[in-house]
């Protein structure tokens, strides 16, 4: 059975074998989960091996469905509710749109719950999800809102210092507000705190480690080098960076006359996989940092938080990945810093220069992981053994 002929474009679906009236929490979450993120299709009467079994009165389950979403489901998503005929048998699809006025809850049970999609299951949003969707709903993101810190007590060097490195312009006391760093009454929104040379939150760290081996127990010397490093975004990018560079090694060989270097990994790929790391990561999680782990034979650096509307990224295609930006003010600063662009290319600059290596092999092309809590890249050597060379 042809699934997309009935669900179109959706990327996200239910199949349910019979419209189930007792335990109408069973597909009901599905609907608050779908509403809550990208949108989705439930499909009635069909077993979950794709077997059509059909319904013996398609009409009146419409009618318990839209009911029990009515009863169910506040604030009421849009939705699409048809029958469809397939083998001579009746089947109902029920379309949820995607929604801005988040969250969807489920009501009953004498509960109040909402759902959102992680991988093919809904599930109940934890307190930080929860917040996520009130602020969707608020039309807000966590770095655009208004922290407790007033400008005048923090110092901003790092991001003017860049500003005119990148721009060949001194920074303007103006583009403080302008960015969203600051609002009309003095106090700093969490992307200006996160931006401050001196940034006092706690989740603004990276955690960098060389390990001894292939493991993080490598033997009697567990790590050859580390770094805690805090402090604003621009410092933790630069400082991440520097550690990287210097735990790089680089291969070379000669030609008649040149040495040609190669690095066990290109710095282009690594410097976009760290800025997606910071500049996309979940500052609601506290209690959590970015983490780079360089192993013997490979980097791996994880971010916390999942994909947005709870995709899994290993089931995704990596070159249609859609541009949904979690810190829309953080990332607009990262782009007139020069270290990100606004078009959500960053995907490509990560696989691209790999595979236009003269030596490429599919080996080395990274991996990607995403659950409910991490965003995990692992970079191998991009560079060929000696022997190759």
């Amino acid at each position: 059975m042809d699934l997309t002929k009935y669900i179109g474009e959706t990327t996200e679906y239910d199949k349910k074998q019979e419209v189930e009236r007792r335990k109408v929490k069973s597909w009901l979450k599905s609907v608050s989960a779908f509403a809550n993120g990208g949108g989705g299709c439930l499909l009635f009467g069909i077993a979950d091996d794709d077997t059509i079994i059909g319904l013996t009165d398609a009409k009146a389950d419409a009618e318990f469905i839209s009911q029990k979403i009515k009863e169910r489901i506040d604030p009421m998503p849009q939705i699409d509710l048809k029958i469809e005929r397939v083998e001579d048998k009746e089947l109902l699809i029920l379309h949820v749109h995607g929604g801005e006025d988040t969250p969807y809850y489920y009501i009953g049970d004498s509960v109040l719950e909402t759902f959102v999609r992680i991988g093919n299951e809904s599930v109940v949003a934890d307190s930080t999800e929860h917040k996520r969707l009130v602020l969707r709903g608020r039309n807000s993101s966590f770095d655009a809102r208004p922290s407790d810190e007033m400008f005048e007590d923090y110092a901003f060097s790092k991001l003017r210092s860049r500003y005119y490195a990148w721009n060949g312009l001194s920074f303007d006391k103006k583009l403080y507000r302008s960015f969203g760093l600051v609002d009309n009454k003095g106090i700093l929104t969490y992307a200006g705190l996160l931006m401050a040379d001196e940034c006092p939150l706690r989740q603004s760290r990276v955690f960098c480690t060389r390990w001894n081996g292939k493991t993080k127990a490598g033997g009697s010397i567990d790590a050859l080098d580390s770094a805690e490093i805090t402090g604003g975004l621009v410092t933790l990018l630069e400082d991440t960076m520097s550690f990287i560079r210097r735990n790089n090694r680089t291969l070379w060989y000669k030609e008649p006359m040149q040495r040609i270097e190669i690095p066990q990994y290109m710095e282009r790929c690594v410097m976009e996989v760290v800025v997606n790391a910071l500049a996309h990561r979940d500052y609601l999680i506290q209690g959590s940092e970015v983490h780079v782990d360089i192993y013997d034979d490979r980097m791996v650096v994880y971010s916390p938080g999942s994909m947005p509307e709870g995709r899994l990224i290993q089931t995704m295609n990596l070159e249609d990945i859609p541009s949904v930006r979690r810190n829309p003010v953080i990332a607009d600063v990262f782009a007139q810093l020069g270290y990100m662009e606004r078009k959500g290319s960053g995907m490509g600059k990560i696989i691209n220069p790999i595979k236009a290596l003269p030596y490429f092999e599919e080996k080395m092309l990274p991996s990607f992981f995403s659950d409910r809590a991490q965003f995990t890249v692992c970079l191998l050597y991009t560079s060929p053994s000696p022997r190759d060379a």
